[in-house]
């Protein structure tokens, strides 16, 4: 029996990275979209080459430099367009090589409905909080500050769409609640694939 797929998503700062954590945990196998491209852009990744050729600027000591892309991305508006064209492809292609042998795997990917992804998953898992919650968490990140959770925002799905579409949705009020949350699910699927 191939194993389960279970695509986790959420808005910045409700709580998707520690969700993951509670799955990993558990024994559950995690790959990481946001890992992925770190590695994809990390000295001998496979988006160096083809990204340095997009912009020189990015290549820093034979890795890709983000802060650099963040400002190409900044003063030109096809840099986007330009970068994902690239790393897309090879992030699907990094994701279809994880197949550990399990029953359950999680593929935590920040853009999951937006690029159409959940398509490729038996099911979704959306994490939720209040959006006050949600913005105390953000801008409490060094670094962090409205202008740049506002920008963020923009270029994520709200998350009442979110839920909607999720299959299944947890609530990250608190650590206990959501890893009890996580512990029920994994049981449920497991009780659900076997009946």
């Amino acid at each position: 029996m191939t194993a389960f797929r279970l695509g986790l998503t959420g808005s910045i700062g409700m709580g998707k990275s520690t969700t993951a954590g509670f799955f990993i945990a558990a024994g559950i196998p995690v790959w990481d979209a946001d890992a992925a491209v770190h590695r994809l852009y990390a000295r001998g990744g496979a988006a160096v080459a083809p990204l340095a050729a997009l912009c020189p600027a990015a290549l820093q000591d034979g890795a890709i430099d983000r802060g650099a892309l963040k400002s190409w991305i900044a003063a030109d508006p096809a840099a986007l367009p330009s970068i994902e064209a690239v790393v897309h492809p090879l992030v699907a292609v990094d994701r279809a090589a994880f197949q550990p042998p399990t029953d359950i795997v999680v593929f935590d990917i920040p853009l999951l409905f937006e690029k159409g992804t959940e398509a490729d998953m038996d099911a979704t898992l959306v994490v939720t909080a209040p959006a006050a919650l949600q913005r105390a968490r953000v801008l409490a990140r060094p670094g962090m500050t409205d202008a740049g959770l506002a920008a963020i925002l923009s270029r994520q799905m709200p998350d009442s769409e979110k839920r909607a579409r999720a299959t299944h949705i947890i609530e990250t009020l608190g650590l206990d609640a959501a890893r009890h949350a996580v512990a029920a699910l994994i049981i449920y699927i497991r009780e659900t694939r076997h009946a």
